[in-house]
Formats: structure tokens, C-alpha cells, sequence
């Protein structure tokens, strides 16, 4: 039975908590995912009451987030209670693509995963069907309803040092990629996991790494690389979609990265492929944009462009750990100041909630 949000209702009475959903504050915290610090559940702990006041709409974990002993039950734990402290259902999101981005691995008694470069090999999509299925139901047992799968990548660079040599892509081919990208989105469908096609416009010609540095395609980006997201698009099988922090200066002459150009995520993806679903950043924490952006610049460029979830993991080595309120005070400023306006905020928290309530099941 779905559970949801009573918009006739201008508050929300849950405990600490009696801001208007339509508040500004509200609406930017639904456009907030963070990483939670530990394994541990604390009442007093900031991320929990950064949910609780409605500052935080999402959540992102990780391997650190699993304890050794008995792991099952102690995620369970820690996304029930992070949930159960939220106004509205959050987004709690895991990167659970199998091969070597896998979470949740054997060791923790979790199912075998396999790369999606294995099941390309294989060329068997009921082999990417099951894998898809057990790593759905999995992650709905666990109570995560985000997972940022599948890539959506071509295997184009096969020394590529993030994609292709960690057997992340599926094929070289946008047809083939497409088609095991459906099977695995039709998959989490049935457990009611929203799933995040990535990393647009495509990663997968790139040299180098976005959690490294700049990542310039512009020599290497073919556009066949956006083919997958267009078929999926036409096929209704896109639930949203991550941006990437390459630069692709055939697609942005100013050298902007993905995360950050209005003319990748605007003009190509909303514009031309009529994409109007959930965008998410890719980590704002990552060296491609931490290195070259302030904290405020990236986030005008990325909200600028039209992006909706702004993820910080606080899960990149070396990394400045970005408070919830710093973020907060840095939107309210770039409204006042008139570099965003209070209508953009809304595009996306329209985006956010409507896919919130029509793709998230809660008890």
C-alpha cells in the first residue's frame, strides 16, 4: 500500500519538524543528497536532523555504511531509521551495479553481482535479468529505493580507466547497451527501486577520471554515446538520470563540464531528447569540479543548468565535507542576488516530488 504526501495539508506534523512543504527551505532540501558518516544509528547525529527538519531529501550509502557483523539487519536498521525520521520519503540510493561498483558485496552475505561487461560478453539478456532481479529485491529488502544504475556508457576507450577497464559498460554498441540497460530498469520496476541511467552524455570515450580531475571527450566523444538515452527516452524507460563531469566542448564550447552546462543539460537533454524527469549531479565532491569550481560556482553553474539532486557524498578522499546549511545559505543567497530564481527551484522540486510519489513505494 503506498503511503504518501497529503499536499491538501500545508504542514506536516512529524516530530520536530513543522515547516511548510512549500517553504523555500523545504524545496531545497528535497534538492539535497548527502552521505551518512557511519554504520551507526544516533538520535543527535546532524544528517538525522538535517531529515528530520525536511533540510535533507536524500541519502547515498556506501560500503563503510555496512557493519561486518550481521549486515543485513544493521542496513536494514539504518535506512528504516533514517526514513522513519523523514517528512516526506527520502530518496536512499545506493551505486549497486555489480563487477566492481558493488556495494554490497559476498563477504557481507549479500548475492553474487556481476559486471555489466560480463553479462555484454555473455549476450544473454535473461542472465541480465536475473542478476537485475536479485539485486532489486535485495535492495527493497534493505528499504534503499535508489539505485544509481545501470551505465549507460559505450565501451568506446577500452583503456578508459573509470568505465571500460573497471567492466562497467555493457558494449561498444548503443543498441546492445540499451537493451540490457531496459532489462535491469524493467528489473528494479518490479521492486519498486527507481533506477538512474549514467553518466550523460557519455563517459565512455573519456581518458581519465572524474574523481581524479578534468576529463576532456572533446577529441573522443562520438554521438552515439547519447543513443541509448534517446531509445530509452522514446521507450518510456527512463525513471532519471546522473550527469557527468566530463567536458565535451563540442557539446559546450566554454569547456564547461556536464554537471555544470546548461547546453548538455538543458539544451541536449531537456531540449532536444525532451527528457523532463529527475536530473541528478554526479558527486559535486569529486576532483573534476573541486578542483576547478568553488563550492557556490558549481553549485549556480550545476542548479543554472538544470540540474535537480545535488548529491555530496563526503566519500572522496581529501574531499572538504560540505554542511547541509552551508549549501542552504549558499541557494538562498544565489536567489537573493538574482543569479537563480525561486521558479527554478520549484521546476525541480515539482520534478522530485512527482517522481517521489508515482515511483516510491512506502510502507
Amino acid at each position: 500500500m503506498k503511503k504518501y504526501f497529503v499536499f491538501v495539508c500545508l504542514l506536516i506534523s512529524v516530530k520536530g519538524f513543522s515547516q511548510s512543504i512549500d517553504s523555500l527551505d523545504f524545496k531545497i532540501g528535497q534538492m539535497l543528497m548527502v552521505g551518512y558518516a557511519s554504520t551507526e544509528i544516533k538520535e543527535d547525529n546532524a544528517t538525522i536532523k538535517d531529515i528530520e527538519t525536511g533540510k535533507v531529501g536524500g541519502i547515498l550509502l556506501f560500503e563503510k555504511n555496512i557493519n561486518p557483523n550481521n549486515s543485513y539487519v544493521k542496513l536494514k536498521q539504518l535506512t528504516w531509521t533514517l526514513q522513519h525520521h523523514a517528512p516526506v520519503p527520502l530518496f536512499v540510493a545506493i551505486d549497486q551495479e555489480g563487477g566492481k561498483v558493488n556495494r554490497l558485496k559476498e563477504k557481507y552475505g549479500f548475492p553474487k553481482s556481476v559486471s555489466a561487461a560480463y553479462l555484454g560478453k555473455v549476450a544473454s539478456l535473461d542472465s541480465t535479468q536475473f542478476y537485475a532481479e536479485m539485486s532489486a529485491s535485495t535492495l527493497a529488502g534493505l528499504g534503499f529505493n535508489v539505485n544509481f544504475a545501470p551505465v549507460v556508457d559505450l565501451s568506446i576507450n577500452k583503456s578508459n580507466p573509470i568505465i571500460a577497464r573497471a567492466d562497467r559498460a555493457y558494449s561498444d554498441n548503443p543498441d546492445t547497451v540499451a537493451l540490457h540497460a531496459a532489462k535491469v530498469i524493467d528489473a528494479h520496476r518490479k521492486f519498486n527501486i527507481v533506477t538512474v541511467l549514467k553518466h550523460f552524455p557519455g563517459h565512455g570515450s573519456s581518458h581519465s577520471d572524474t574523481h581524479l580531475g578534468i576529463a576532456d571527450v572533446t577529441d573522443y566523444w562520438q554521438s552515439k554515446e547519447v543513443t541509448p538515452y534517446d531509445s530509452l527516452l522514446k521507450n518510456g524507460e527512463i525513471d532519471a538520470i546522473m550527469t557527468a563531469h566530463i567536458v565535451n566542448k563540442k557539446l559546450d564550447p566554454l569547456g564547461l563540464p556536464g554537471t555544470l552546462s546548461k547546453k548538455v543539460v538543458t539544451g541536449l537533454l531537456r531540449d532536444s531528447l525532451h527528457y523532463d524527469g529527475v536530473v541528478f549531479s554526479d558527486d559535486m565532491q569529486m576532483h573534476a569540479i573541486t578542483k576547478h569550481y568553488g563550492l557556490e560556482k558549481s553549485i549556480k553553474l550545476s542548479l543554472q543548468a538544470g540540474v535537480d539532486v545535488l548529491i555530496f557524498s563526503n566519500n572522496i578522499q581529501g574531499s572538504e565535507n560540505r554542511t547541509v546549511d552551508t549549501v542552504h545559505d549558499i541557494i538562498k543567497k544565489l536567489i537573493k542576488n538574482g543569479d537563480l530564481t525561486e521558479e527554478r527551484i520549484n521546476e525541480s522540486y515539482q520534478r522530485i516530488m512527482k517522481l517521489k510519489r508515482t515511483r516510491i513505494e512506502t510502507e
